[in-house]
């Protein structure tokens, strides 16, 4: 199992919500970059960069702070966050973004989606499945619409996507433990998964692991010293 940490910045500092809520915030440390090399130092192998502020305005907010991460960073970095146009997605990868994370274009510009995994490859490209109450949420998780996860899903394969997030987001920063009737239900498809929301404990990464997940993003655990990188891995 590849432990992922996620670094979400919300005004220039390392924060986590609680079930997506822009309201119910946690600083864990004013410095992203700190908490970055921190988590490289317990023995990430990748790190999980969200722009928060850019998912909820639909544009690059964080820039300079996600520039000065992956200068100094010597991991892989997958980065999410506000990611909608293909301007945006060429100043990442010549920033050394190993992977980009998107969402809301995969909804709503598909033509965008299909344009990106042609130029950069579908191992470049995730999209992040937000599941909020059985809907599918964008736009910062701000705005759900009624689609079925296993329907979006399967367009996703059929349009050539190969890498996905599932996010349960009333799991998300519960410490409950992840929605694992759903993981089961979506790991069934073809396409490789990564877990979010709720994983809390070694044994909810077990769990995960015999439904075949081999990546999770994880968080408040990790923050919370519920989760040790290197253990857990």
């Amino acid at each position: 199992m590849e432990i992922i940490p996620a670094v979400d910045i919300k005004d220039g500092k390392c924060v986590r919500l609680t079930q997506g809520n822009y309201e119910k915030e946690k600083i864990y440390n004013k410095d992203p970059l700190s908490a970055a090399k921190y988590w490289a130092k317990k023995g990430a192998e990748r790190l999980h960069l969200v722009d928060l502020n850019g998912a909820k305005d639909g544009k690059t907010v964080n820039f300079e702070t996600i520039r000065e991460i992956a200068k100094k960073i010597d991991l892989p970095i997958q980065l999410g966050g506000g990611i909608r146009n293909f301007q945006d997605m060429k100043k990442y990868f010549k920033l050394g973004i190993d992977k980009l994370i998107v969402s809301t274009i995969a909804l709503e510009n598909k033509k965008l989606l299909k344009q990106a995994l042609a130029e950069f490859g579908a191992d470049k490209i995730i999209v992040s499945v937000d599941i909020k109450n059985g809907e599918i949420a964008l736009r910062g998780w701000l705005k759900t619409i009624e689609l079925n996860p296993e329907k979006f899903i399967d367009e996703l394969i059929q349009s050539g996507v190969k890498n996905i997030i599932v996010t349960d987001i009333v799991s998300d920063g519960m410490l409950d433990g992840p929605d694992l009737k759903m993981v089961e239900k979506l790991s069934k498809k073809e396409i490789d998964i990564i877990a979010a929301g709720g994983i809390s404990n070694k044994k909810d990464l077990i769990k995960l692991n015999k439904l075949g997940i081999e990546k999770s993003v994880v968080g408040k655990a990790l923050y919370e010293n519920k989760l040790k990188v290197k253990e857990s891995i």
